[in-house]
């Protein structure tokens, strides 16, 4: 979700919540830490040069029940932040603490906002011989599907063993 969609559906909200991946609220008394913009210039897998520019709201709640963040408050945080950063009209992504800091995509259903899933992806599959289509959408696999004829496994030219020089 882009900042502009965002902060329109945000002026027609009388509250905030978010909801993670798994449909757990994130409490009703989260504050939203910091709204920044977040740069990064970067060399793909394919040696292409890129850069990627993304809002980021960092989510926090604390043991501070009284100051619940409302929607005219956030409104008025983002406003700053887009003049003072000069913020683009950019994808927003969020960091919300978990077991460690995680990021999520967002999106807006059933007068919430959701935390999406966010997946790492090869950016060069035409460079690393990935057939366009695989490695986007990635699915969780047990070691077991791979199969037990590890002499098979070992001498096949597309497996990586220890010490193969593949990794």
């Amino acid at each position: 979700m882009k900042l502009s969609e965002f902060k329109q559906i945000l002026s027609k909200q009388s509250n905030i919540t978010f909801a993670l991946p798994n449909a757990t609220q994130v409490p009703s008394h989260f504050h939203v830490t910091e709204v920044g913009l977040v740069s990064k210039n970067f060399i793909d897998c394919g040696g292409t040069l890129r850069q990627e520019k993304k809002v980021v709201f960092q989510l926090w709640d604390a043991n501070d029940y009284d100051h619940r963040l409302h929607p005219e408050k956030l409104a008025k945080i983002i406003s700053l932040s887009e003049k003072t950063l000069n913020i683009p009209d950019s994808e927003i992504e969020v960091e919300y603490q978990g077991s460690t800091i995680q990021k999520f995509g967002i999106s807006f259903q059933n007068n919430q906002f959701h935390l999406t899933n966010m997946f790492t992806d090869c950016l060069a599959k035409e460079n690393c011989g990935v057939p366009e289509g695989e490695g986007s959408s990635k699915q969780p696999i047990q070691l077991i599907d791979f199969g037990s004829d590890t002499e098979s496994n070992i001498n096949n030219d597309n497996s990586c063993t220890p010490g193969g020089g593949c990794c």
